[in-house]
């Protein structure tokens, strides 16, 4: 078969005829592009047939069927994914993905926990992370000593200061948003990912000044733009929330030095957090180790355990029990 330059320029497609791709998620409904035989790209707005066993999303292939309603959903490459509520699960934000552009601000100074969570979110993904540093002429080296500090944070991760007054690290940023490639930002709201996205292409999207709590999002739904690179990007609403819903591999992925030490302590199962000969405890105390990666990394470890917890009936109902019982004796305590 050969492939129409439409095709690839909304990045690597399933094989077959009639597929588009989804650009703009409103629940039920999507705006998707759809390459004509021309080679053109025709935009189409469609709802969900009922039967549809999914909710597409930014970055979806979806097949239209000839009521203009999508009637399927090609399976996920790979998925964006965040914490939910016990009702809903899991939340995917963009589909089929090859990298994530992890955007964190430094004009607040550089927020530690947000590159480890955001990290953990990125690698779960099955997409390969970049980080990058926005706002980086508001720190006195040009987000050097920033970007050392988030290279030891984040093992493996491509680290690069950007600032979108000076034009420093757009190139670099440019040179991983290649041809066919499709790519995510992923960060909080005010951190610039709408100022980037301008700089990067010479667009005009909406961007807000951020308010006393923090940033507004500018960008309220999953738009796709096609760069002039050849790539894809997908520009999602800021992250609120960094509940991450993610595996042990992803926070092992991110937290190396600790996986690293844990092969040391003297059981296979320890919790580094009071077990006997732990090697991870050990490296705090020599200062081998920062205290705050081990602290975020618990935090992440119970995370973890309690959405297993919750989508485990059964495991949650023996919590409840443990809990009842623990009740029922400290209540007999105090009548003593």
């Amino acid at each position: 078969m050969t492939v129409t330059p439409a095709v690839t320029r909304l990045g690597r497609a399933p094989s077959g005829h009639g597929w588009a791709r989804a650009v703009v998620n409103h629940g039920t409904v999507c705006d998707v592009l759809q390459p004509s035989d021309d080679g053109t790209l025709i935009a189409h707005t469609a709802s969900a047939a009922a039967s549809l066993p999914i909710t597409p999303v930014a970055g979806d292939w979806v097949r239209l069927g000839h009521d203009g309603r999508i009637h399927a959903v090609a399976p996920r490459t790979t998925a964006l994914g965040r914490g939910q509520t016990a009702k809903h699960g899991r939340q995917v934000l963009a589909a089929n993905i090859d990298t994530v552009l992890v955007v964190v601000p430094l004009d607040g100074g550089l927020n530690t926990t947000m590159v480890e969570r955001l990290s953990v979110m990125a690698w779960d993904s099955g997409a390969q992370p970049v980080l990058i540093l926005t706002k980086s002429d508001t720190t006195e080296d040009g987000g050097a000593e920033d970007t050392t500090t988030a290279e030891h944070l984040s093992p493996g991760v491509p680290v690069i200061p950007v600032s979108v007054f000076t034009g420093d690290g757009l190139d670099v940023v440019r040179s991983h948003l290649t041809h066919g490639t499709t790519a995510v930002m992923l960060g909080p709201s005010g951190a610039g990912k709408t100022s980037l996205l301008n700089a990067l292409e010479g667009a005009a999207e909406t961007v807000a000044a951020p308010g006393r709590a923090g940033g507004r999002h500018t960008t309220t739904t999953r738009r796709l733009h096609l760069l002039s690179s050849g790539g894809v990007l997908l520009d999602i609403p800021g992250i609120r929330s960094l509940e991450v819903a993610a595996g042990q591999e992803s926070v092992n992925d991110v937290f190396t030095d600790i996986a690293a030490l844990a092969m040391y302590c003297r059981y296979g199962d320890c919790s580094h957090d009071g077990d006997g000969d732990c090697a991870v405890e050990e490296a705090i105390h020599t200062g081998a180790l920062d205290a705050d990666r081990l602290t975020t990394w618990r935090k992440l470890q119970a995370e973890i355990a309690y959405r297993s917890r919750r989508e485990d009936p059964a495991q949650m109902a023996d919590v409840r029990r443990q809990w009842k019982a623990v009740s029922k004796q400290a209540r007999r305590t105090t009548r003593r």
